[in-house]
């Protein structure tokens, strides 16, 4: 399938003036950037709505409006309850109790990482190391959001992936090597806006199935194959009973706002009063972004055996096809710029949290003093995780498991589970000792790979498996384990 002439000439005046807009924040907001700290939770006193703003399109990626629809077309219903329903709810719940504390102690401290704020919280600076090391783990989800963008834009402009690849690689990379936080929330802002509007576009976009009711929209579903609207999907690896799609999604949805990229956006906000209107802000535009999985469902009326034109689609295509069949040039224009938005507000997240990691929890302290320049060091570390992504992303542009969705999930889902303890237990315990949540953490990471890979309960018996069971499994343990170190320790103390 290619998009017509006229569709890729308009595509790429819009991608240019898209980058000219991008570049004239980035631009602006790098002038404020007088040091590593302004580069990693800013200097500019943006209002709490405006941070909101930057929370939602940050939270939300190419995952949320590219990647998990085509699970949704692929399994049915049943998805729609995993993804768009019971793992929001619990996102949300998790980051309203852990942003209040987290804010509050960050201020305290002046933290700039999720690493520093561990390390500072528990007074060790190994710990903090650790977490370093293992925030490198998020480089899976830089590959899946640079192949979602890629696979969009490569369906608008008719390009080969290779090449989409590597200039989203260069053009992103590049300005973030200067943007910073600064930046970051001028672009997040745009993009959510965007987002905004190209998530209601998409949402309404199968109202035609609706003609006959809800009970008409899932008889055509059900016409394409009865999976598709059953509650628990057996023939999925994901969705097949209550547990997986409720109880580990649950866990997951609690436990996934532990992410730098996420729980620290609150460290942007200069004034912790603001809290409220910040969270009330994200959430509200969440709400709607999490809603997008549905399109996945009219994704599938649209193409009943998942082929155009007698090739047969592979998973992460399904959405980008839909929106260059669906829509006419105008509008599918604009959602293609929308679905690039979704993908680049959670990269330039990424890969600043991520570089400031590199940079100031694993180069400083091995260096100390012989680092002067931190601001140089930081740009070289882009430059190096953006050409660590860009082979990693090719290889699973070329050979998915299914998805790219699970390579990122078995890296991003191993980071949040050995992060949970020790936010949840910094925020709401006190004199926790550092081997209590240390413990916990690497519990955590153990469980999750071993039970993956080890093929670990019934659940763990396909040929790609679903690694939040594993992750699931790996929080409540490392919890449990946590609990009682630290109960035994309670104890010793006080006998």
């Amino acid at each position: 399938m290619t998009a017509s002439d006229s569709w890729v000439s308009n595509m790429w005046i819009l991608l240019c003036v898209y980058a000219a807009v991008i570049l004239f924040f980035v631009i602006r907001g790098a002038r404020k950037n007088k040091s590593i700290a302004d580069y990693a939770v800013g200097n500019l006193g943006f209002p709490s709505w405006v941070v909101g703003l930057s929370l939602a399109a940050s939270m939300t990626s190419a995952a949320t409006f590219i990647i998990n629809p085509g699970f949704i077309a692929l399994y049915g219903v049943s998805g729609v309850i995993s993804f768009g329903i019971v793992l929001p709810i619990a996102a949300f719940i998790s980051l309203i109790v852990l942003t209040k504390g987290f804010v509050k102690y960050g201020n305290t401290v002046k933290a700039t990482t999720m690493a520093q704020w561990i390390g500072q919280r528990y007074n060790s600076k190994s710990y903090a190391f650790f977490f370093g090391i293992i925030a490198l783990l998020l480089i899976t989800f830089i590959v899946l959001i640079n192949v979602g963008i890629t696979q969009v834009i490569s369906k608008s402009i008719n390009i080969e992936p290779f090449y989409v690849l590597l200039g989203i690689t260069v053009f992103v990379f590049g300005y973030m090597m200067f943007g910073g936080a600064n930046s970051m929330v001028y672009t997040n802002t745009i993009q959510a806006i965007i987002m905004f509007i190209v998530a209601i576009i998409l949402i309404s976009s199968g109202s035609e199935y609706f003609e006959n009711g809800i009970s008409g929209f899932l008889n055509k579903l059900k016409d394409i194959d009865p999976n598709l609207v059953v509650a628990t999907n057996k023939k999925s690896f994901l969705f097949r009973d209550y547990f997986e799609i409720i109880v580990s999604q649950i866990v997951i949805g609690v436990a996934v706002v532990c992410q730098p990229h996420i729980i620290t956006k609150s460290l942007l906000l200069k004034d912790s009063k603001k809290v409220n209107s910040y969270l009330m802000s994200g959430i509200f535009f969440m709400i709607f972004f999490f809603l997008v999985v549905i399109v996945g469902l009219y994704a599938r009326i649209s193409f009943p055996d998942l082929t155009l034109n007698g090739a047969s689609l592979k998973m992460d295509e399904i959405i980008p096809t839909y929106v260059v069949t669906k829509f006419t040039v105008g509008i599918g224009m604009i959602i293609v710029v929308g679905l690039i938005s979704a993908g680049l507000s959670t990269l330039e997240s990424l890969i600043q949290s991520l570089s400031i990691t590199v940079t100031s929890d694993i180069l400083k302290p091995i260096f100390k003093d012989k680092m002067t320049n931190t601001i140089t060091i930081n740009k070289l570390v882009i430059v190096v995780l953006a050409i660590v992504s860009f082979l990693l992303s090719w290889e699973q542009i070329k050979n998915p498991d299914i998805s790219v969705a699970i390579f990122a999930q078995n890296g991003v889902y191993a980071y949040f589970s050995a992060a949970f303890v020790p936010v949840l237990f910094g925020t709401f315990l006190r004199n926790v000792k550092t081997s209590t949540v240390f413990i916990a953490s690497i519990s955590a990471i153990v469980i999750h790979f071993t039970v993956y890979y080890g093929r670990i309960t019934p659940y763990m018996q396909e040929k790609v498996n679903n690694p939040g069971i594993s992750a699931a499994i790996a929080i409540v343990f490392s919890v449990v384990i946590g609990y009682v170190l630290y109960k035994f320790e309670k104890k010793k103390i006080t006998n």
